[in-house]
């Protein structure tokens, strides 16, 4: 998967994997409340969520999960400096 260097709101899309599949998907997380998420075919491929879904699929809690812990550990910057999470 190729990161995403380009500075479109203030920081690159980083790399990172589901804790619950290992999908891993490119993110920028602009604020507490607005995340950018990129995903590939494998990514769609191996996300139980979406399969499980099919047409009717809205969005991976597993994976807005781990994008929640990752930025409260830091391992996903929150380019406009934080605050307090939700």
């Amino acid at each position: 998967m190729r990161v995403d260097n380009r500075l479109a709101d203030g920081g690159p899309m980083r790399p990172l994997s589901c804790e619950r599949c290992a999908a891993q998907v490119l993110v920028r997380k602009s604020s507490w409340q607005q995340t950018s998420v990129q995903w590939d075919g494998r990514a769609m491929a191996v996300c139980a969520e979406r399969d499980a879904a099919g047409e009717a699929f809205e969005g991976c809690g597993s994976l807005r999960e781990t994008i929640r812990e990752a930025a409260l550990r830091g391992a996903i910057e929150l380019v406009d400096g934080g605050g307090a999470a939700p």
